[in-house]
């Protein structure tokens, strides 16, 4: 290995952990915006932001014409009490970076720095655009930014991510071959009956058996009323009722998340949840409102790209690392990106058995093999190479 590549495996984990100890969530990424800019600025990275929100985009512009490629880093951190005791954990009370993304910014930060420093940027046929994208932890910053013309001047032709799984060893990649993550919407249930004593429930329309029968219901959809085959969630994850073990409450709350890989799914799955609510109503007497939230897309790859990202991560890593992986019912705002333009999405194994690096993400315990740094770059800079002819 030589002097360089060392060099530049310190710099990323020295950029990696500083952003891990300052955490951010979404669209309160001040300091995480600020600091890539100053970043990119130490790179001569032509970059810019934003008046009314967070984020950043960097330019580097080859010196011949040619097409334009996005590479694209999420920058929040999620509202979870870091657990590990390691000498970069986060400082900010209740914020922590468990999903990744101070790895992926990093990486990509990573890849202009490689650019910038070996001179393969005044070689590009075309452009690289950066994107640090805030708020994909449910604030839809993917959708805000393209609101804002990032894919424009100049027009961008595809976009590229990589998000780390501690599910894979470090040294290996998971392509998607076309869907990648399911759809995620929401709904909150108000159930309204007519409260009294404990004791003489015969006397009330008791909202808590209503709802306890709707979420018993509930489980019958994906049961029974979708193939086998294709991918759906229904999760009641709050039930809120009463204040006292021997009232019966006027009213009980639910609310829950409902996930599909396709369109005709989720129709389904909506369908049915308004056809229990309906029945709850008639067979209990009760009175309901039922609000649904629309949430990300489902994300599908564009299978040219995955492929293309499927070649250049074999040529990196060889063939016995790369595999190709499921859909995953989690969901991803990166949906946006493959709505607008051929895009596609990797994982990129983050995961150490050796180490115990093995929690999940969202875990308060997450951690990763910070190996995966020097991969990423590795993999984005070799795409870039191949997609603009350097």
């Amino acid at each position: 290995m030589t002097t360089a590549h060392e060099n530049i495996k310190k710099w990323l984990v020295k950029i990696r952990r500083e952003f891990h100890m300052h955490p951010e969530v979404l669209f309160q990424e001040v300091r995480t915006t600020e600091r890539i800019k100053s970043i990119l600025g130490e790179l001569g990275v032509e970059c810019y932001g934003f008046e009314d929100m967070t984020g950043v985009v960097g330019i580097i512009r080859g010196t011949q014409p040619g097409k334009t490629i996005g590479l694209r880093a999420d920058i929040d951190a999620l509202p979870i009490q870091e657990l590990n005791d390691v000498a970069y954990k986060s400082q900010n009370e209740a914020r922590m970076h468990a999903c990744g993304h101070d790895a992926h910014a990093t990486i990509m930060l990573g890849v202009a720095k490689h650019l910038m420093d070996s001179g393969l940027s005044g070689r590009l046929k075309g452009n690289v655009k950066l994107i640090f994208q805030p708020a994909e932890e449910g604030g839809g910053g993917a959708k805000k930014m393209i609101e804002r013309g990032i894919l424009e001047n100049p027009f961008v032709d595809r976009v590229v991510a990589g998000h780390v799984g501690p599910d894979m060893e470090v040294g290996t990649v998971g392509i998607y071959r076309s869907q990648s993550h399911a759809s995620a919407d929401r709904f909150r249930l108000t159930i309204r009956g007519s409260g009294g004593h404990g004791g003489r429930p015969h006397q009330t329309i008791d909202p808590i058996v209503a709802g306890s029968h709707f979420v018993t219901a509930l489980q019958s959809v994906v049961a029974r009323n979708i193939d086998p085959l294709d991918g759906a969630v229904i999760t009641v994850g709050k039930f809120s009722a009463g204040d006292a073990e021997n009232v019966i409450p006027e009213h009980a709350e639910l609310a829950g998340t409902i996930r599909a890989l396709t369109g005709s799914v989720k129709e389904t799955l909506w369908q049915r949840i308004r056809e229990i609510s309906a029945g709850m109503e008639k067979t209990f007497g009760v009175t309901s409102e039922l609000e649904v939230i629309e949430g990300y897309p489902a994300c599908r790859n564009d299978e040219e790209v995955s492929q293309f990202l499927y070649e250049v991560s074999c040529e990196i890593l060889g063939s016995d690392n790369v595999h190709h992986i499921p859909p995953t019912t989690g969901a991803e705002d990166f949906a946006y990106f493959s709505l607008e333009r051929p895009s596609a999405i990797i994982r990129l194994g983050c995961g150490n058995p050796s180490k115990g690096i093995v929690h999940p993400l969202h875990s308060p315990y997450f951690d990763m093999d910070e190996a995966v740094l020097a991969v990423g770059v590795r993999i984005f800079t070799e795409a870039i190479r191949r997609f603009l002819g350097a």
